[in-house]
């Protein structure tokens, strides 16, 4: 982030709308780690989806003890099944594993820019601080003479009369 240099530091705007980015940033990646963590309520569905699949399978072949090649049909098809729902749970598993760490290195890189744009903010309001200590506060006493008390109060129609 590069700022504009100002008489008294850095363009107030410019920091200003550099620390809103950072905040609507850091909205953004909770959202991204709230929704990564709504997958890890799908892996529980995939889960159990898994598991009834199991079940499925240990019924189904203790029916057809009778006959070995519709037992031995329904054990490849749920193999397969099981097969696929593992694959599918390990790459969303693996999925939500890289938008996690994704989401992680951005909230970190996140922070901090937004440290250091405070940081500089306040090293700002530091330097302000001292020049403005530095300016002795002289008062002018109320009835010192002024350049303004000689200017006529009437105005433009009082220069045309005199």
């Amino acid at each position: 982030m590069r700022f504009s240099v100002v008489e008294t530091g850095y363009d107030q705007r410019q920091v200003d709308s550099c620390l809103d980015e950072l905040g609507i940033r850091l909205v953004r990646l909770a959202a991204r780690a709230e929704s990564a963590a709504g997958a890890g309520r799908e892996w529980d569905l995939i889960r159990e989806d898994a598991a009834h699949l199991c079940d499925f399978l240990r019924r189904r072949t203790a029916a057809v003890d009778g006959d070995p090649a519709a037992g031995t049909a329904a054990e490849r098809e749920a193999a397969r099944l099981l097969a696929e729902a593992r694959g599918e749970l390990e790459a969303a598993r693996e999925e939500a594993r890289q938008v996690r760490e994704q989401a992680y290195a951005d909230a970190v890189r996140a922070r901090r820019d937004f440290e250091a744009a405070l940081l500089a903010r306040r090293r700002r309001e530091a330097r302000v601080d001292e020049i403005l200590a530095g300016v002795r506060g002289d008062t002018v006493p109320p009835d010192t003479p002024t350049a303004a008390a000689g200017v006529p109060t009437g105005g433009a129609g009082e220069r045309s009369a005199a």
